[in-house]
Formats: C-alpha cells, sequence, structure tokens
C-alpha cells in the first residue's frame, strides 16, 4: 500500500553476502515480498569475512534469483550496499523519505547488533525484523535489550530452509542452490559447483 504521494508504507531491506545465494534466500526474499509493498536486497561485503566471490559477481548471483522469483515489488538495489547499516539506511530514507523502513536480518546476526556501528541511531532510523534460522534460536533477553534501548524488534513468521552459504562453500550441494543460478555458477566454475552438474536439480 502507498500513500497519495506514491511513497509506499514500508520498505524490507535485506542486504546480504549473497556467497553463494541459496534456497533460503530465496524463500526469504518470497516470504518478503508477500508481506511488504516494496522490498529491495543487495550484496554486501562482510568486512569480518573473506569472500568466495567477488561483489559485482555475488550481485549478479543475487539478482539472477530476484529475477526468478518475479515478484513486482521486490528488486536488488547495490545502491543500498555499504560494510555499515547505518549508510544503507540514509541511503534508502533519501529515496523513501515518508516510508517506515524494516531492516531484515536472521537470527543469527541477533547477538550482534547492539556491537554493531552506531547502534542506537540504527534503531531510531528503523523497524527490526528478525527472521528465525535452524540452529540460532531467538532470545528473547537480547530483543528486550534492543527495545529497551529504543528499538521496535518483531520477529517474522517465515519458514525458511536450513541451508546456509558458508556450508556450500565447505560442501559444495547442487540440492541447495536456486535452479536459476546454474548457468553463471558454471560458466565462471564458482564455488567447486562444477564437479556436482551431473547432479543439480533440473531448471523449473
Amino acid at each position: 500500500m502507498s500513500d497519495s504521494a506514491g511513497q509506499p508504507a514500508s520498505v524490507a531491506l535485506f542486504g546480504t553476502s549473497a556467497d553463494p545465494p541459496t534456497l533460503g534466500h530465496r524463500s526469504l526474499l518470497a516470504g518478503l515480498s508477500q508481506r511488504y509493498p516494496l522490498v529491495r536486497t543487495w550484496a554486501s561485503d562482510n568486512p569480518f569475512k573473506s569472500h568466495g566471490a567477488p561483489l559485482a559477481v555475488r550481485a549478479a548471483l543475487l539478482e539472477a534469483v530476484v529475477e526468478g522469483l518475479g515478484s513486482p515489488n521486490l528488486r536488488l538495489d547495490q545502491s543500498l550496499s555499504s560494510p555499515r547499516a547505518l549508510d544503507t539506511l540514509e541511503r534508502a530514507a533519501r529515496q523513501w523519505p515518508q516510508a517506515e523502513l524494516v531492516f531484515v536480518v536472521g537470527s543469527d546476526l541477533l547477538p550482534q547488533i547492539q556491537r554493531w556501528y552506531a547502534a542506537d541511531e540504527i534503531l531510531r532510523r528503523c523497524r527490526l525484523a528478525v527472521v528465525p534460522r535452524l540452529g540460532w534460536p531467538l532470545d528473547s533477553l537480547q530483543i528486550d535489550q534492543l527495545n529497551r534501548r529504543g528499538g521496535q524488534v518483531e520477529v517474522l513468521p517465515l519458514q525458511i530452509p536450513a541451508t546456509a552459504s558458508s556450508a556450500i562453500r565447505r560442501h559444495p550441494d547442487p540440492q541447495l542452490v536456486p535452479p536459476e543460478l546454474w548457468q553463471v555458477l558454471l560458466e565462471q566454475n564458482l564455488y567447486g559447483l562444477r564437479s556436482c552438474q551431473a547432479s543439480r536439480p533440473p531448471l523449473r
């Protein structure tokens, strides 16, 4: 839903290293596009991680997932990409000055948020939406602490497949990779998946 000026009531923002994108990323983006009037995603560099592919390649992989979903309110926007969440929120606020910004994170990141750069400012600028991930149970104490610091934390009732990019990097498994990514993965021989070509799932 949008207001009379054409601004969406809310914008869901989901950044990820997408190294590589998994069926979990695909499921999450599909769920967000059904809950929010506008969804934007991007590939990002995590300064605390080493990555298996350059940022431009990971952005192209994530865009392929977005295009495969075909949701009109979902788009990749690399201009929002930054290692700092505050930078992303400032850029998003310039694009949608009247919209509520919903910053989406997995439950695995919940313990880190209070240590993020300018955490209080981040919590002031957005609603924080937490997506449960298997193996990373929600900690109600951490949520309470964020709310006491001025946050607005909500837990999204989404069921995400138990897939992780790190697991694919360690043990390449075609069954965990969205089918629309195969052409790029094979052409560029990324993540060791070329050796698994015979067992890749069929395109749908």
